[in-house]
């Protein structure tokens, strides 16, 4: 099969496809032959050598953490899906692939009103926005959240999930245009960092009193700003730390104002925390994607064999919504 294997780091020249043998399919696996595979931020990270599969490590490292397309082999011990299914699944890496074989329970069907474009959007950023909303920052209906990075995959995706949620929600954009984005996934303050100061924005918009949670992908840059912006007990949850991961933390006003930091990641948790989370999130939500309450924001696809431009236009900050790879 052909597939993007990282046999050195760097830059964006090092994605190139090779010819790998297919995965095998174990007793409890399903063999997916992949048809569009998400790009996310930790792709990048791990094309610089900066974040590794979990252990154990496969045979030929592979990007990829989200993908759509049709069951193709299925295991022994499978009952929940059967040869040609359409699927969507959250791997621990492998989805720049043509093949990928994953545990069927981190995998779902794709409801027929999705193409396997958009279903190849939901995995990854939709359950890390999920987990962070509701099981890191256990937020509800009316409560206040910040979301930095609002027009990215992640962030488009956390956003809907808290509006529909009832939840009051401000983001921080990087530019203008996408300002008139964000508020239609449902914000209703969006805020460019590069003009505005978040903090005096957030305290303004929320009459002073902060916001219940920040969700953050920035770290080492953002982290007093994000403490600055909290109420009282609120939850500071960390999904990224694209700007460093060592800072610097009062700890007196951790203490004093009761506040909460918490982290998050989804590759390396184990299969069964996997599976919790995906059962939770297709019971509460999937069916909003079916009547389009719901959706993967796509921005751009590129083909499997020009994964290295993907991921120089991720660089660049352009995206409004998620990049794909197509598999032909």
């Amino acid at each position: 099969m052909k597939a993007i294997v990282l046999t050195e780091f760097g830059g964006p020249e090092v994605l190139r496809v090779q010819e790998i043998p297919v995965p095998e399919c174990g007793p409890g696996d399903i063999l997916i032959r992949i048809h569009a595979a998400g790009v996310n931020r930790a792709d990048l990270l791990e094309r610089q050598g900066l974040y590794p599969p979990p252990d154990p490590r496969p045979e030929f490292q592979i990007p990829g953490l989200e993908c759509a397309g049709v069951v193709v082999q299925v295991g022994q011990r499978v009952t929940r899906f059967r040869e040609g299914d359409r699927v969507m699944a959250l791997v621990s890496g492998g989805a720049y692939a043509e093949y990928v074989a994953c545990p069927q329970d981190n995998a779902w069907l794709i409801p027929e009103e999705l193409s396997d474009i958009e279903a190849a959007g939901i995995p990854e950023a939709f359950l890390t926005a999920y987990d962070a909303l509701f099981d890191k920052a256990q937020l509800t209906m009316g409560q206040r959240v910040l979301i930095h990075a609002g027009a990215g995959g992640v962030g488009s995706a956390a956003i809907q999930l808290a509006h529909r949620a009832g939840l009051h929600v401000v983001t921080t954009v990087g530019s203008s245009k996408k300002v008139p984005r964000v508020l239609e996934f449902g914000a209703e303050r969006a805020i460019n960092y590069r003009e505005r100061d978040f903090v005096e924005d957030v305290r303004a918009w929320s009459h002073g009193a902060g916001v219940d949670a920040v969700l953050d992908f920035i770290g080492q840059d953002y982290l007093s700003r994000n403490l600055a912006s909290l109420k009282t007990g609120g939850v500071l949850v960390i999904i990224g730390t694209l700007s460093g991961g060592d800072a610097s933390i009062n700890l007196r006003e951790v203490l004093s104002r009761r506040l909460n930091i918490r982290g998050t990641v989804l590759r390396s948790r184990p299969d069964y925390d996997k599976m919790h989370l995906i059962q939770e999130f297709q019971e509460r939500t999937m069916a909003f994607f079916a009547t389009g309450q719901l959706r993967a924001v796509i921005d751009k696809t590129f083909p499997l064999e020009q994964a290295g431009l993907a991921h120089q236009y991720m660089v660049t900050n352009q995206n409004v919504g998620k990049i794909i790879l197509t598999v032909s």
